[in-house]
């Protein structure tokens, strides 16, 4: 990586400063009426005006501090998904500007804002803010997770302890689950389930210790680079890990922003065998 840590930690602050910004962008629109959403629904749900005000906010304040020669910028709001080319750049800035559109229409609170910058495909750099909770979880590589709060303190977070998979929660969408996945986690021995909406927000509650197992199976469609960038930085850096359920890391700018198969987010204590224990069911319920 050609960037020391200072450089890094100067990216980082530049990022946070945007992150803060668009959070209250967000919390803006969510506090008026609907009917000033300007809702249109995109083939993959609906896009509001909340996020096209917040992904400019990001590209345009990232790209005057940062520039775009060196740094490329991959965002739900403007990457092409038909071309599905990677940018060429080794330093990738991957945006979802509104994680959770659903949960911001609905009023439930559950929504979010992911902001990560990858180094040849793995992130080194993740924000998620949580706007109705004042707060910004923030991670760089090899520096630990950090929560901010409106007030500017800023706070270490780490992962829970719970190390057998039978006294582990797992936190799971009040929607969006198929057949196939509703069988994966019945199966699974976990303690109980919690519901939240967002990637980010699921990954937050992983940080405040709530829950410790958040998984992701496609179905029809998948999760995108932009949904799990970010929360994969700030969970692996509070001591959880993130991975395929066979083991392999995930990439990001791969041309193909669908995340396709299994990923697996724990606290880290028993990842293995919670892996293995998902990809014998998966099997099983695939070749019945």
């Amino acid at each position: 990586m050609d960037k020391n840590q200072a450089e890094l930690a100067k990216i980082l602050e530049t990022a946070r400063i945007v992150a803060w910004g668009a959070a209250d962008i967000l919390s803006s629109f969510y506090h008026k009426n609907a009917s000033d959403l300007d809702v249109s629904d995109k083939k993959d749900g609906p896009v509001t005006a909340a996020d096209l005000a917040a992904n400019k906010h990001i590209l345009s304040k990232l790209q005057a501090e940062l520039g775009t020669e060196e740094f490329g910028y991959l965002s739900e709001e403007t990457f092409d998904v038909k071309k599905a080319e990677p940018i060429a750049k080794d330093w990738v800035w991957i945006i979802d500007p509104l994680d959770g559109t659903r949960d911001f229409i609905d009023k439930t609170g559950e929504y979010g804002m992911h902001i990560a910058l990858a180094y040849q495909g793995r992130p080194v750099i993740g924000i998620v803010a949580i706007p109705e909770a004042g707060k910004v979880y923030f991670a760089s590589k090899d520096n630990g997770t950090f929560v901010e709060t409106k007030d500017g303190t800023v706070t270490p977070i780490k992962v829970s302890d719970r190390n057998q998979i039978e006294d582990l929660y797992l936190i799971v969408s009040r929607s969006h689950r198929d057949d196939r996945f509703k069988e994966l986690i019945e199966r699974l021995p976990f303690a109980g389930k919690k519901y939240m909406g967002g990637v980010g927000g699921k990954i937050s509650t992983l940080l405040e210790q709530e829950s410790d197992v958040y998984l992701s199976l496609s179905g029809k469609s998948a999760a995108k680079d932009w949904d799990f960038a970010a929360p994969e930085l700030i969970l692996t850096e509070a001591g959880g890990k993130f991975t395929y359920v066979n083991g392999e890391p995930v990439y990001y700018n791969q041309g193909d922003v669908k995340r396709w198969g299994c990923i697996v987010a724990t606290n880290g204590k028993c990842h293995e065998a919670l892996c293995e224990k998902a990809a014998a069911i998966i099997d099983e319920i695939d070749n019945g």
